[in-house]
């Protein structure tokens, strides 16, 4: 399932942005962005993996994206968080092993087989993701941007303080936008 250089939490952050953009986003989108982000044999390229993903696992895919967002991506207490994140790796029955399958070379999977799930496989592999990034931390390493007109999902992954914006974009049209009210 996965190609060197994966990242699980970037591509829950990219799924979240895209759901909350669209929540009925179509089968084919949530393919070509897990695609983007290693997953293989999504698509129907008349490859034998494309009925591996139908518009059922995109329809549940999207429920558990957006109980994500609401459950811990919206988390601004690390505490909050933290909860969240040990129930939904309880209920995945999330215990790490190590899988090789569809031609793949061995990597770490947290749910709870092979034939897991879309839906147990996105909890258990994000809420891993986060809980990692959480303890390597000590606190939220997520945020929403602080921009009125975005609100857009991004990681906190550079030293010093928290950012508040998803891009130098955001923050520069923010900070244009309170000169010009101060000025005004």
């Amino acid at each position: 399932m996965h190609k060197h250089g994966f990242r699980p939490a970037e591509r829950l952050i990219d799924l979240a942005n895209a759901v909350r953009e669209d929540p009925a986003l179509p089968r084919d989108a949530l393919a070509d962005l897990l695609e983007r982000h290693g997953e293989t044999g999504l698509n129907d390229d008349g490859d034998s993996g494309a009925a591996a993903f139908t518009d059922t696992d995109a329809a549940i895919l999207r429920l558990a994206v957006r109980r994500l967002i609401d459950d811990v991506l919206t988390a601004t207490d690390t505490d909050r968080a933290a909860l969240a994140l040990n129930a939904i790796l309880e209920e995945c029955g999330a215990r790490p092993r190590l899988s090789r399958h569809d031609g793949h070379a061995w990597h770490l999977h947290v749910d709870r087989s092979d034939d897991a799930s879309w839906s147990d496989w996105l909890l258990a592999s994000s809420a891993h993701a986060l809980a990692q990034l959480l303890g390597d931390r000590g606190r939220v390493a997520w945020s929403a941007c602080a921009a009125a007109s975005c609100g857009r999902f991004f990681l906190l992954t550079g030293p010093g303080s928290p950012r508040r914006y998803c891009s130098t974009a955001c923050g520069t049209r923010e900070r244009v936008a309170a000169h010009r009210r101060r000025h005004a």
